[in-house]
């Protein structure tokens, strides 16, 4: 459950990496500024080594840039994780079931970096860990990012395609162990707008281990 939502932070900074990425005026790209804050729906596949379906999940994201990400799913059943750059809290009912310091995760520290750096428009950070391949695809766009060092034991990653156009749409993320993973996002909305009460509780949670 941690590797994919360690990743959804970097995914999601998407829409603001494409225009200098691409450099394509045609392409129209949403990206976030000062003070918005991004929500939307997402459906998750998972196709596991040994199990002929995947394991598939649903619910919604909230993504506010410097604060956190809270992902909350809804089906197969009810989970909470709120990941900040402290590190990661997870619950179920409003009971807390994990906490854990970015410290203890390496991984999830140094993506989250990558993503504070992503919404602000500096994408030097995802280009010095990932080979970054390009292209548009009509009114859209697609990027294939592959890890620079492939034998980096703390780097799970194999391969992250991602595809969109003005918004992120879907995600694709090749493991080194053959699992994969699909991110599909739907209803996403840029909203100028501060966390609800709850929202805050939840990102002052993961901000305070």
């Amino acid at each position: 459950m941690i590797r994919p939502l360690i990743l959804l932070a970097v995914v999601l900074a998407a829409p603001t990496l494409v225009p200098a990425l691409l450099a394509a005026p045609a392409i129209e790209v949403t990206p976030m500024a000062q003070g918005q804050v991004l929500r939307g729906r997402f459906e998750q596949s998972r196709f596991l080594q040994g199990f002929q379906a995947p394991l598939k999940s649903s619910g919604t994201f909230f993504l506010a840039p410097g604060m956190g990400l809270i992902w909350k799913t809804e089906q197969p059943f009810a989970l909470t994780t709120v990941m900040s750059p402290a590190g990661l809290v997870q619950e179920v009912s409003g009971r807390e079931t994990m906490r854990m310091p970015s410290a203890r995760i390496p991984f999830m520290s140094k993506l989250y970096a990558m993503l504070g750096g992503a919404l602000t428009g500096d994408w030097e950070g995802l280009s010095s860990a990932f080979t970054i391949t390009r292209k548009v695809e009509g009114k859209g766009w697609r990027l294939k990012l592959e890890p620079i060092q492939a034998d980096d034991p703390g780097m799970p990653i194999r391969a992250i395609d991602l595809h969109g156009s003005r918004f992120l749409e879907d995600v694709d993320v090749i493991k080194v162990n053959g699992d994969r993973d699909r991110l599909v996002f739907l209803n996403q909305k840029l909203e100028a707008a501060a966390p609800t009460p709850d929202e805050s509780k939840l990102l002052a949670r993961a901000g305070q281990l």
